[in-house]
């Protein structure tokens, strides 16, 4: 966005806040894991596919790209008899889910302070 003189904002990164988006955590799938991972800290397997209403294959599918990524750690064990899986947010998928909104508000910043055609 630029300044009233239409010169670039300094605190904006260059290029439309579009660009800036990750491949890896936008898709709407991770970008659920990795939110619901950061607001619980350690997130059951099953916990997940209820939340985001996926199969098990699926949400499979997905944390194998953000463990790919390095994003989120996987650790299987067992609760009793039963085996289970958590889902732990990294380090680098905390920084990524922290870009990533930044670029999202960036966004809704831009839009909102944006004329609309009817108004110009």
């Amino acid at each position: 966005m630029t300044a009233e003189n239409g010169t670039p904002d300094p605190h904006e990164p260059p290029g439309h806040p579009v660009a800036g988006l990750d491949e890896v955590v936008h898709q709407r799938v991770r970008l659920g894991i990795l939110a619901i991972a950061h607001e619980a800290r350690r997130v059951e397997f099953g916990y997940l596919r209820t939340q985001l209403d996926l199969t098990a294959g699926n949400l499979s599918k997905h944390l194998s790209v953000l463990e790919t990524a390095g994003l989120v750690e996987i650790e299987k064990g067992y609760a009793g008899r039963r085996g289970r899986t958590w889902i732990t947010l990294t380090a680098a998928g905390s920084t990524a889910l922290a870009e990533e909104i930044e670029r999202l508000k960036l966004l809704i910043t831009r839009l909102e302070t944006t004329d609309t055609p009817e108004d110009r």
